[in-house]
Formats: structure tokens, sequence, C-alpha cells
């Protein structure tokens, strides 16, 4: 319970989907009258295959949690701000000592196939969740099996906490699973049950059909629900076709066969950036790159002065490695929380490449250049020179060496070494044998921003905190805003842990990157905010609804560039 399900990601899996290139122009739309109207299919190219139609068994399978954000709802959802909002519970409240939590299920709430949907149906997914035979994350296994539920009746239940835990409503948006069709099976059981690829959910979509080809699947169709506790979408059907790339899935789109693409990656961007029929949504996503710091390591005791810290962040030019290895498609990152987020610090400030700064401070902390000749600076005999670890992929490599060049022109020699993503997580992270590592901090999944895990005093030894960061005053910030029941004042306490992080700088947060959705401008509401996993995309998708060709008209293109914001970078009036 005390570890939040941030997981170390490192990395070529991940940021080699989102090295995108700005390479094109779009053009702009004539605005129009168009009202929302029920009716239409839409079509979209998922980069992936099918796994098990599951809420608990998707975790490892975006493609799946894509299907099933529109087939079951949660018992609360998060905004892209992070914010708590009613899903199938309509209120809720929390004691004062942070141990019970109470919520109330909306009136008269069924499933797809008509059955009613009660706290019995929740409390049988929370036992699920405890299960060892699931693949469920450890840590969400760890919270559930420390949590009892009393479901008082039909619309009224409770979850007791064995001690204050805020982050706790980031458990409550599982997809709920249903106890009548589901009850009698134990965990073994429900891996392999039929349901998982013939669910029934509460959604705002039923599955409808698998769409086969020679044996295989190749898509899943849902229908519109008329049931749904929020109101019947738009869009009468949504059908996922997949597909092995985002080229394929692009290629699919120009053939007409779709009219969205989930994931728009590197080699496509150009093409669908100049494609006139597309709008482009980008959103930031939970991703943090940056180069930890072994602050406990004694063969490199300069890491440990915070000066010396302060130098190496200015030293590095982040804006050049998000332009020229990422094509601009990357936020500058200024705190170990993501931007967007009620938690985030909006005045935080940015620490700019600037090497005459980092020279003065290298200065002030007593590094010089050896009189006798040599380029690395020195204190009492100790050179500024330590090892850099990074993934062996080639973006990675990119980075690491543009950061050893960076610090090389204030005086910093960095030896480089690279290793495959598991060596570096089981052999430097773990054993805290290194000095410096670039690595990717993976926080899907995960609205509460509780820092917690990597940066407490506790998680220092045996746990996430690989930089070894003993700080008393950063501690108790945590440990405060993860017990307190006010978002007030965790706001507060966070805005305060940032600015001592950012003054500090235990270790040095490079970029934030991003996700690029690509859907077609016939398809209208599409809004695409800040995002902590691929499926809340479709967060909006009530409002989504299709318009006819005849009612779009294009103007001569003009250039455009691409928004790291929820709006599109062609504009969908």
């Amino acid at each position: 319970m005390n570890r939040l399900r941030w997981q170390l990601l490192l990395v070529a899996l991940a940021l080699v989907a989102i090295a995108v290139l700005l390479l094109a122009q779009q053009p702009i739309l004539r605005a129009f009258t168009a009202s929302p109207a029920e009716g239409g299919i839409y079509i979209e190219a998922l980069v992936g295959e099918i796994g098990r139609l599951n809420p608990l068994l998707d975790a490892t399978n975006p493609p799946d949690q894509d299907i099933d954000r529109l087939i079951f709802s949660g018992l609360v959802r998060f905004d892209d701000r992070g914010n708590v909002q009613p899903d199938l519970a309509e209120t809720w409240g929390i004691s004062v000592d942070g141990l019970a939590y109470n919520f109330q299920l909306r009136e008269g709430l069924t499933w797809h196939d008509g059955t009613p949907l009660t706290t019995a149906d929740i409390a049988f997914t929370a036992q699920m969740l405890r299960s060892d035979q699931l693949p469920i994350p450890d840590d969400v296994r760890t919270l559930w099996q420390s949590v009892e539920v009393f479901a008082f009746d039909d619309r009224n239940i409770q979850f007791r906490l064995p001690s204050p835990y805020s982050p706790f409503m980031d458990y409550l948006t599982f997809g709920v699973l249903p106890q009548h069709l589901l009850g009698n099976m134990d965990a073994a059981t429900l891996l392999n049950a039929p349901f998982n690829l013939e669910p029934i959910g509460s959604g705002p979509y039923r599955f409808d059909e698998l769409i086969t080809e020679n044996d295989q699947v190749t898509g899943v169709s849902l229908t519109a629900w008329e049931g749904y506790f929020l109101g019947r979408p738009f869009i009468d059907q949504v059908v996922f076709n997949y597909y092995e790339t985002s080229q394929a899935a692009y290629d699919a789109y120009q053939q007409s066969d779709v009219q969205g693409i989930s994931f728009v990656d590197a080699d496509v961007l150009p093409q669908a950036l100049s494609n006139p029929t597309l709008n482009m949504y980008s959103a930031r996503l939970p991703r943090l790159s940056i180069v930890m710091l072994n602050l406990n390591n004694a063969a490199v005791p300069f890491l440990q002065e915070s000066l010396v810290r302060q130098a190496l962040m200015h030293g590095i030019n982040r804006q050049w490695l998000i332009d020229q290895f990422m094509e601009g498609q990357a936020l500058v990152a200024d705190s170990p929380i993501l931007p967007g987020t009620w938690a985030y610090n909006e005045n935080l400030g940015s620490l700019s490449y600037d090497t005459d700064r980092a020279t003065d401070l290298l200065k002030e902390a007593g590094y010089t250049v050896p009189a006798e000749g040599g380029e690395v600076r020195a204190k009492d005999g100790v050179p500024l020179s330590f090892e850099l670890a990074h993934p062996n992929d080639a973006l990675h490599t990119q980075i690491a060496q543009s950061i050893q060049a960076n610090w090389a022109e204030i005086g910093v020699q960095v030896d480089l070494v690279a290793v495959p993503y598991a060596e570096l997580i089981t052999d430097y992270l773990d054993t805290r044998a290194y000095e410096a590592a670039l690595v990717d901090l993976n926080m899907s999944r995960s609205p509460d921003p509780d820092p917690y895990p990597f940066w407490h005093q506790a998680e220092a030894t045996g746990g996430q905190n690989y930089s070894s960061w003993d700080d008393r005053r950063a501690s108790e910030y945590l440990e405060q805003a993860r017990v307190s029941t006010s978002q007030v004042q965790r706001a507060r306490l966070y805005r305060n842990f940032q600015n001592h992080f950012m003054r500090e700088l235990p270790s040095l947060p490079l970029y934030f990157p991003v996700y690029n959705y690509a859907v077609s401008v016939l398809v209208r509401g599409v809004s695409v905010g800040p995002i902590f996993q691929s499926s809340d995309r479709f967060s909006t998708l009530n409002e989504w609804f299709l318009v006819a060709g005849s009612q779009v008209e294009e103007l001569e293109p003009t250039p455009q560039p691409v928004f790291l914001d929820p709006t599109p970078t062609q504009p969908a009036q």
C-alpha cells in the first residue's frame, strides 16, 4: 500500500513510439454549423492485437484497455487534471481519520444484459483484485489484500483501510465485473473464461461481435447502449480493426477502411500531418525522462553537492534534445509531477540551458580547471568525472551522447555505459551500483501524483528511491500529502515539495514525451487532454458525432504547428 503504481520504463519499448516528426503543414477548415446527431459507424485502427476483454486482465495490453474503456465502468474516474469524477458512484465521503471511504451508487444501474448492477458486483471485483493467480499489478494486489469491503445494501458500500492513504481513490477506477455471470468462478477459471471474448459490461457501448478472418480475430464490433447511465452515445456503432503497425493502420485509413488511427508513430506522422482529411491530436504522456544521480556512491562524492547538481542541470540543453531527437514532440520537465494535473506547480519556472551559469556554479563549489592543463574540472584532486549508464537503444544513445557533449563544455567528463534495459534495472538501479543513469519513469494508470516511492527516505534502501535522496524536509511534505484528505492541503504540500526538489535537484528531469492520435475530420466533438493511459482518449466519446463529407470545405493550405495541449493541430469546428 506504500508503493505507487509508477513503474520504471527503460525504454526503447516506449519512447521510440513517440519520437515523432514535425515535418508538414496542415490545411485550415472552413467553420460550419453541425449539430450533434445520433447515427453512423466509427471505425478505428488499433495498433496491436486482442488478448482478453476483461479489465482485470488487460494491464499489459493497451488495445484491450481501449476496448474495455467503452464496455466497462468504474466506481469513479478521473478527468485530465487528475480530479476524481463520478462514474458508477453518484456520491462519496471520506471519514475524518482517512480510513473509511463510503460510496453510494447511482439509482437504477444495470448491466448490458439487463441485470441490476449493485454493490455486490463491486465487492466481487475487489475480491478478485486480491488474487495471486491473476496478472494484477503488484501494487494493486497488495493494496486490495489489505482493504476491507462492506456492502451495506444494493447501493451503499464502504472500503476500510488499515492506515490513511490519500491516493486510494486512484485504485477505485477498476472496471467492475458482473457477479451474476462470474461469481461462481475462481481466479484460475476466470483467466480462460469465454466471458473474456464475449464480455458483458455497463459502459457506453456493449459488445456486439468478434470480427474474424481465416480463424483469426481481426476486429471487435461494439454497439451504443441505450441504457447507459450518462446517456446514449451519439455514434451508433464503434468498430475496432487490428493492425500490426502504425503504417498499416495509416494505409487502411488511406483506403477508407477506418476513420481513426489509435497511435501515430514517427514513421507515419509526416504523412498524417500532410493529410487534409485528418485531425491530429497530441497529449502529454505520463512518462518522465530523467537522469538519476546516485547521491550515496562514495566514488562520486561531488554528486552530493547541490551546486554541482545545479550546474549539471544548467549544462543540459534539454530543448535541443527535444527538437533534435524528438522533433519537438515533448515538453521540458521542470518537476517530477506531471504538468497539467492539479498537483503541478505552475509557478516553478524553468532551469534554462546556461553554460555560463553552470561554470559559475562549479567555480563557486570549488571546481576549477587544473593549472597544469586538461579540460576536466577538479577539487582537492577529485575530478568531475563519472559514468552515465543508459538503455542501449538508438534514441537513448543519442540523448546520452548529447548530454555527454553538453557536460564536456563545462569541464565535466562523462563515460557512457550502454546496457539492455533489464540489466540497467537489475544490475544498476536496484543494487544502487551506478553513478548516473538515463531512465524513463512510467506513471501510466496513476492520476494521483504521489511521488513518495521515488523520493522518500524510507524508499532509499530496497525501494524505488534510486537516487538515495536522504532529505527530511522533502520526506515530510510527501508523508503529510499521503495522509491528508484535503486536496487543497495536498496541492500546497506538493507545491512545496516541487520547489524544494528543483532547488536541491536530487536527479535531473529532462522531458515528458507526447502521444499522437489521428481522427478523420468527419468525426466531431473529439477532445484529447493530458492522458494517463492511451484509452483516456475515449473519455469524451459520448460527445463524438459524425458529419457528412459535404459539410466540410477545404481552404488553401496554411502552415499549422503541432500543439502539445488538448487542441487538435487542425481546428475541428
